[in-house]
């Protein structure tokens, strides 16, 4: 039986992974300088790279333990993780196929969040463990194969995949899933799905001039996706139309030190059916449909160097998010925040962060309710180039932005390991 180029590409790459993690006990293992904790595998990673085959083995763990409340007196502690397995392959080198490349990832979430089951944080609209969420088991997260065109001018990304890998998207570095990662996909999120959950998709993007580029996906809705027992399925039976979103963005290098910038506006356009709500509650709904849409602009600039250094320094962040009041108990959204990086010489890449967002609900149907504001200040340490350890204290006001809802003090750790 004959093989196509794809296929004999990912064969072989799981079989160079197989037989690379028998050189997992290199001398340069667990090394502070190298990117990853179990080594280069005798030199047979880097290689394997160079070949084309650049495999990662990710793991984030997040614990958040509940410091005070104005009214709850309740204290507990909860931890949640996710492994991701991926690689990714440039079927250029591999196989000869020019400008193309493909990615393969696999993810396992595990554990409990506290947004769920502390009393004080009862119907946090956000949560203070964003690794947590989607059903805690195996999916197929990424599955795709990209191409580009007219000199690289033109990209076309086509498989299963997210809609906040390519719109919309944002760092995921602080733990409070206010502030962190696509935010259209947290307050639309029947429909919208972020990370780890894939769906058929296609994307097409094309520079106008390298620091602008324009972009529209097309996102197959199937609730299917999110059942558990449905994490490597491929079948399209269960689907409801279509998410298009379409964004441009600008990245800009400012000033003579050439800051780096990135400044995203965008529009989302769902063809599936949503309720219409009607009075206070959405049990009232009507019996006719709507369509869910929106739209975003998310804006990051670095705005110091340190000492003429510019990987350090101080950087600003900005994210908006407006929805359709018809179909959506959240209207609109905003976050706001500071990172500096290296502050201190003695620690060139540790960082600091602060961050605020507001999640404000929908008055014309929920008349009981306003404004969550979610808050967390995080010390980022690049204890190695393997491994950074985010501490961070977060701050919510308001629960479920009920006018008298609670007001909660968060303590979290997060860190990242590359293995």
């Amino acid at each position: 039986m004959s093989l196509s180029p794809l296929s004999k590409a990912v064969y072989a790459s799981l079989t160079a992974l197989l037989l690379a993690n028998t050189a997992t006990h290199a001398a340069d293992a667990f090394s502070t300088e190298n990117p990853w904790m179990l080594g280069d595998w005798n030199g047979q990673r880097t290689q394997l790279q160079q070949q084309g085959y650049d495999f990662s083995f990710g793991y984030t763990g997040e614990v958040a333990t509940l410091i005070d409340a104005k009214n709850s007196s309740d204290h507990g502690t909860e931890y949640a993780d996710q492994f991701a397995i991926g690689a990714h392959l440039d079927l250029e080198k591999i196989a000869g196929w020019k400008d193309t490349e493909a990615q393969i990832t696999v993810t396992q979430r595990n554990g409990r969040n506290l947004s769920n089951t502390a009393e004080a944080l009862n119907g946090h609209l956000s949560s203070v463990q964003e690794v947590w969420g989607r059903g805690q088991t195996w999916r197929l997260t990424d599955f795709w194969i990209k191409k580009k065109f007219m000199d690289q001018k033109l990209d076309v990304k086509v498989g299963r995949f997210g809609e906040g890998e390519d719109f919309n998207s944002f760092d995921c570095d602080f733990q409070n899933l206010a502030l962190c990662g696509s935010q259209v996909g947290n307050w639309v999120g029947d429909q919208w799905y972020n990370w780890p959950v894939s769906q058929w998709a296609a994307r097409v993007k094309y520079n106008l001039i390298p620091e602008i580029f324009t972009q529209v996906g097309v996102y197959e809705y199937n609730p299917e996706n999110l059942e558990r027992g449905k994490g490597f399925s491929l079948s399209t039976d269960g689907s409801k139309g279509a998410i298009i979103p379409a964004e441009v963005v600008w990245t800009p290098k400012l000033g003579e030190q050439k800051l780096p910038g990135e400044y995203r506006a965008g529009y989302y356009y769902s063809t599936a059916d949503a309720k219409i709500f009607d009075g206070v509650t959405p049990q009232d709904e009507q019996t006719q449909n709507g369509h869910h849409h929106g739209g975003w602009i998310v804006a990051k600039q670095q705005l110091t160097s340190h000492q003429g250094d510019t990987s350090r320094g101080l950087s600003g962040f900005v994210n908006v998010t407006v929805h359709d009041s018809k179909t959506n108990q959240v209207s609109d959204m905003q976050n706001i925040g500071l990172v500096y990086k290296g502050a201190m010489d003695a620690r060139p890449q540790d960082e600091i962060a602060l961050g605020v967002a507001r999640i404000n609900m929908n008055n014309d149907v929920l008349g009981n309710r306003s404004e969550e504001v979610d808050a967390e200040i995080y010390y980022g340490i690049h204890a190695t180039n393997w491994l950074t350890i985010r501490p961070n204290l977060q701050y919510v006001h308001h629960v479920g932005a009920y006018k008298d809802g609670e007001n909660v003090w968060v303590g979290g750790i997060k860190f990242n390991t590359s293995f």
